[in-house]
């Protein structure tokens, strides 16, 4: 039997994305999105409103970065969602974390993260099924502490998701199959 729930962002999981630009003065803005995906291989979606200061920042440098955000920085991840950069100028020192300036695009990348895309602004979208900010990924950096032969290990990463559900975090970080061949056993 199945129970009818509330209509919420119900896709789980979501994951916890890090976005940041620079302000004005060159300082550092990063919020919290949970409403991100990639539209293609090098395209990103991110669900956020013009009211957003990161938005605005995007806009005015034609960049910014999407980090994932993993279990080590949950407090902080989940600040840089509750305390708008609107209201507070310099998130990033509050936090203790610190920036580099992307090698690619106007925007800084957080050092602590573990995965970096550097995105290059596209377009903003406002219409009847939703708002967004698309960008074009230029350039993606991990942290040498999260590779294993050279390649990411998703593992190491540990990796944060979203629930939306219970407002609860959750680490995504134990394999439990391999994509394109688990399947093939049906056949």
């Amino acid at each position: 039997m199945r129970e009818k729930l509330k209509i919420t962002e119900g896709i789980f999981p979501m994951p916890v994305l890090m976005i940041a630009t620079y302000n004005d003065d060159g300082s550092v803005n990063v919020m919290n999105a949970a409403w991100g995906t990639m539209q293609e291989r090098d395209v990103v979606a991110l669900n956020l409103t013009e009211s957003h200061k990161t938005v605005q920042n995007i806009k005015a440098r034609g960049a910014f970065t999407v980090s994932i955000a993993d279990a080590a920085h949950v407090v902080e991840a989940d600040y840089f969602g509750v305390e708008s950069g609107n209201k507070c100028a310099d998130k990033l020192s509050k936090s203790g974390l610190t920036a580099s300036k992307a090698e690619c695009v106007d925007a800084p990348v957080i050092n602590e993260f573990p995965i970096c895309l550097e995105c290059e602004f596209i377009e903003y979208q406002n219409n009847e099924y939703g708002v967004g900010v698309i960008g074009k990924v230029v350039n993606v950096t991990a942290d040498e502490r999260v590779m294993r032969g050279g390649k990411v290990d998703i593992s190491l990463v540990d990796a944060i998701a979203f629930d939306p559900y219970t407002h609860g975090y959750y680490r995504v970080s134990e394999r439990v199959g391999d994509a394109f061949k688990d399947g093939l056993k049906l056949r």
